[in-house]
Parts: structure tokens; C-alpha cells; sequence
């Protein structure tokens, strides 16, 4: 069996099955945004890791070295504010070609620092070709705050901090080497430099009504089903209801692109999907909207159908099968 026949997921799962016995009692392994590993009482360390390699995740000729550092860091804290906790420092290797100029290095330290945390270590090493970078982040919380994506309960209502595809929508604008407009710009803008949400994340962390979260990196089609799996549920998400933005649908409708498509399953927009008692919905997103000067836009609900995902348009059904990024 070759990995593409077993896709990302399943190759994941078949390490993972190996090491399941050493993990100590008490510790959050594989499977959910970062690792977690208790301190003292009630307070743990998380650890999170992620690889970006030069022709898979980025162009070199079409990001900037500062881009390129700045989004390295924002996809590894995004693990850490999906889960309510803190960044405290990082950790960097990197395997670069030896023709590469030290003023792309120094350029891609300024965006790697631009987000102000620490970095204590890590490792260089000379590629033949490709630039790979491979980032380790850890962060801190106090135990009630860390949220899981195994909190979701039937009934929960499902929301995201930000719009949905403009990410995927730039890399087919730089894929594709359209003419860039103004909208065009701020799709790549997204795909090069996505927001973090590390003072949300943690602010969110702190609520009890958020009952699990993760952020959206391989797409929301994807990411959901993570949530629904480990919360042993389902969920029905009204398309009607995602946030896409003005910029998304103008591109797409000029280039006869499916914007809804790029929404559900276009990865890296790194925004955080929560699941909240439905209760507190709506005064949740009011205090959110009043600490952080940002929008919690309501997609969906959770419901008791274990395993399954309903897509609906204006509460009808859809027959699609939408499906997020697999590395393989």
C-alpha cells in the first residue's frame, strides 16, 4: 500500500497506534491541536509542532522572506490559541539551499519575530534544493481554560472568529497568475499573512460556555469532522450562514471559480471553530465582540448523529460530500 492510498489521517493514526503505551497517565498526545502535559495542579504545558516545505506549502518566488517568517510563526500559535492557552516560545529549524542570501535569512527572522515570542533554540542544517522550516511552539494554561475538541454536546451552537476561504482563493491567484486587482491582493494578503487570534483565543479560552475549538487549517470540511470524532457527534452547518467575504466572492465570480467550495474546503485561513452551549450564543458573541473588536459569525449546530455532517441551503439538505486538504 502506497501513503497516498492511506492519506494523511490514516498514516497518522498508524504511528500513533505504536506509542499509545508509552504515553504517561494524565497526557494529551496525538489527536487534538497541541499536546498537553500537566505541571503542577492545575496548570500544563502545551507543545505544538508544524513543517513548512518549500513547493507544497509556499512559493519562494511569490512570498517574501518576511511573510514567510511571520506565517510560520501564526500557523504554530494558532494550534496554541485554539486551545485557550498562551504562547510563551518557540523553537526553529531550518534546512536552506546554500545559495540562499543571508538578507533572506535576516528578512525572515524580522516576520518569525514580528509576533514578539521568544525563540530558544532549534537547528540549521543544508538542503540541496528546497527551504524547509519546521517550527515548535509551547504555551501555558491553567487546566480549566484548555479547551479540547472533544467538549461538543448536542445542541451546542458552532461559530468562527473569521471568513472562510480567502486563503485558498489567493493561492489560485497565485497558482493560476491572474492579472492581481485589489480584492486579488487581499486573497494573497490572506494566504501569505493570516491572522492570528492569540489574545481571542486565550480570551475564548477562559469562557466555560465555549465547550471545544480548534482552528481551521486544512479547511473547514476537514477540521469539523476532527470536532465531531472526538466528540462522538454530528452537525448540520447552513452554508448560507459562512462568512465569506466581498473579496472572496468577486474574484471567484470573475473567474467562474465556487467560492462556497474554497470556503468549505479551501485550507490555512487559521481562524478558530468553537463549539458554545446554545444558551450563551448570542451574549457570547456580544462580550467577544466587545473585548476584541471582532465578529463570531454562528454556521451551525451540533447534533446527536454520530459521525454524520449535514450540509444545508436554507434548511434543505444538500447531496455533496464536501472534503477539506489530506497531505497525501
Amino acid at each position: 500500500m502506497k501513503l497516498n492510498d492511506l492519506g494523511e489521517f490514516g498514516i497518522i493514526a498508524g504511528i500513533e497506534s505504536k506509542f499509545l503505551d508509552l504515553i504517561p497517565s494524565g497526557v494529551t498526545g496525538i489527536g487534538d491541536d497541541c499536546a498537553v502535559i500537566p505541571l503542577e495542579a492545575g496548570r500544563s504545558l502545551l507543545v505544538t509542532t508544524d513543517m513548512l516545505v518549500e513547493d507544497i506549502h509556499f512559493l519562494r518566488n511569490d512570498i517574501s522572506p518576511y511573510d514567510l517568517g511571520r506565517k510560520s510563526m501564526t500557523v504554530n500559535i494558532s494550534d496554541i490559541s485554539a486551545m485557550g492557552a498562551k504562547p510563551y516560545a518557540a523553537f526553529l529549524s531550518l534546512a536552506l539551499p546554500v545559495d540562499i542570501e543571508t538578507e533572506w535569512v535576516e528578512k525572515f527572522s524580522e516576520g518569525f519575530r514580528s509576533h514578539e515570542i521568544p525563540l530558544l533554540g532549534g537547528d540549521t542544517t543544508k538542503s540541496k534544493s528546497a527551504i524547509v522550516v519546521n517550527v515548535t511552539v509551547i504555551g501555558f494554561s491553567d487546566d480549566q481554560n484548555i479547551k479540547y475538541r472533544s467538549g461538543a454536546k448536542p445542541g451546542d451552537k458552532i461559530l468562527v472568529t473569521g471568513t472562510l476561504g480567502d486563503s485558498a482563493g489567493g493561492l489560485k491567484v497565485i497558482t493560476q497568475k491572474f492579472v492581481a486587482d485589489e480584492d486579488s491582493h487581499k486573497l494573497i494578503e490572506a494566504h501569505h499573512n493570516p491572522l492570528s487570534y492569540v489574545k481571542p483565543g486565550e480570551w475564548l479560552g477562559g469562557r466555560l460556555e465555549v465547550t471545544a475549538m480548534m482552528d481551521i487549517s486544512d479547511g473547514l470540511a476537514s477540521d469539523l469532522k476532527h470536532i465531531i470524532e472526538a466528540s462522538k457527534v454530528g452537525t448540520k452547518i447552513e452554508i448560507n450562514k459562512l462568512p465569506i467575504s466581498e473579496s472572496l466572492v468577486k474574484v471567484a465570480n470573475r473567474n467562474n471559480w465556487d467560492y462556497r467550495s474554497l470556503a468549505i474546503e479551501g485550507g490555512e485561513d487559521y481562524v478558530l471553530l468553537l463549539t458554545v452551549s446554545p444558551e450563551s450564543a448570542e451574549q457570547l458573541k456580544k462580550e467577544y465582540s466587545s473585548h476584541t473588536g471582532l465578529e463570531l459569525y454562528e454556521i451551525g449546530k451540533i447534533t446527536s448523529d454520530r459521525g454524520l455532517v449535514v450540509w444545508l441551503q436554507d434548511d434543505i439538505p444538500l447531496d455533496t460530500d464536501y472534503r477539506g486538504f489530506d497531505h497525501f
